[in-house]
């Protein structure tokens, strides 16, 4: 059994984190933190009745690996103590997400106080970094919209289908990826049939999509990011706007998507065929709550042949796929099991 700590279990992302290795077969879940003394089910009301229960942060012991759900810059503090103690790391956080130490630190706003980590570190997308996945110490769980971004568009960049110097991503994002604590555009009544956009120029998970795509495509790739929040809970839905560099068709770039994921298990390629009479044509394209509490990534596409536009539609759930699902994906990797272990739970419909 591996022996699992999580570091911060009282938000959405802990809390998330314990429910789905509640089922996993091969985990023991050796403790979770808390800075109160508080019960669980304060917390994780959907966790009653289980025999869990929080420790302090002073309290933890020895295990195989930690889950961080920290604020940034928490983590690469704690990092050497667990490390030390032969533990290996899933940050669920943003301090290992950048491999340019003056990039993170202009985004962040802070000094990184342990950067000879980051060489220790893995960039957590499973279907673009599997082998150094397995060989990490420390993964670097990837941001929700930058999860749906990458996916969304690496076919078209590995391929070089399109200007990579013109990308642009609208990102639609539930509440659940503000997090727990008390935020005026999360609240209710505010967020209730209303759309908020917030840092719509410079949002930092534009700068994990831009290192990996860039990386895949061997060249510099730039992204035009901008985020919204929606009167939804869990979910993300990236909108790509990818610009051709030749003519190219829907059934040509469908069967380019296909083909780079015909080996993903969590990454479905969504293929509903149009009615052609319909006068509302949403069928072809995936829905956010389809995969909420999962962690799987549809993808959806269409081509404006016209104006040559190729648009993506990527969606997850942004505390499943995009932040403890994969989490928990990349802990079976490292720890030599079947990547799906314990994950492949489909979402709920109707929800």
């Amino acid at each position: 059994m591996i022996k699992v700590g999580i570091y911060g279990a009282t938000g959405y992302m802990g809390g998330e984190v314990l429910r789905v290795l509640m089922d996993h077969p091969d985990v023991e879940i050796a403790w979770a933190t808390s800075r109160s003394d508080s019960q669980v089910a304060d917390y994780h009301p959907n966790l009653y009745g289980t025999d869990l229960k929080f420790i302090r942060p002073e309290e933890t012991t020895p295990c195989d690996v930690v889950f961080m759900a920290l604020p940034t810059g928490v983590p690469q503090e704690l990092a050497p103590k667990f490390l030390k103690e032969g533990a290996k790391i899933i940050d669920l956080g943003a301090d290992f997400r950048l491999s340019d130490r003056k990039t993170w630190e202009t985004v962040y706003k802070k000094k990184h106080k342990n950067w000879n980590l980051i060489k220790k570190s893995v960039y957590g997308i499973s279907e673009l970094h599997r082998e150094e996945i397995k060989k990490a110490q420390i993964i670097a769980n990837p941001g929700c919209f930058a999860s749906a971004a990458i996916l969304g568009l690496a076919p078209l960049v590995k391929a070089g289908l399109i200007d990579t110097s013109k990308i642009v991503v609208d990102g639609l994002s539930g509440t659940a990826g503000a997090g727990a604590e008390l935020a005026r555009p999360a609240h209710h009544p505010e967020i209730g049939n209303n759309l908020v956009p917030y840092n719509v120029v410079g949002h930092r998970h534009t700068f994990e999509a831009e290192q990996e795509l860039s990386a895949l495509s061997k060249k510099k790739v730039q992204i035009s990011f901008t985020p919204v929040y929606v009167p939804i809970v869990r979910g993300i839905l990236d909108i790509c706007h990818a610009f051709p560099t030749k003519k190219v068709t829907r059934a040509k770039v469908m069967e380019l998507y296909k083909e780079f994921y015909k080996n993903e298990y969590f990454v479905k390629v969504y293929d509903l065929p149009k009615e052609e009479k319909a006068s509302w044509q949403y069928k072809p394209y995936p829905w956010v709550n389809s995969v909420s509490g999962t962690n799987f990534c549809f993808i959806g596409l269409d081509v404006d042949e016209v104006r040559g536009r190729i648009v993506v539609f990527s969606v997850l759930d942004s505390i499943g796929k995009g932040g403890a699902h994969v989490g928990v994906q990349n802990m079976n990797l490292m720890f030599g099991l079947d990547e799906t272990t314990g994950l492949t739970r489909r979402g709920l419909h109707p929800i």
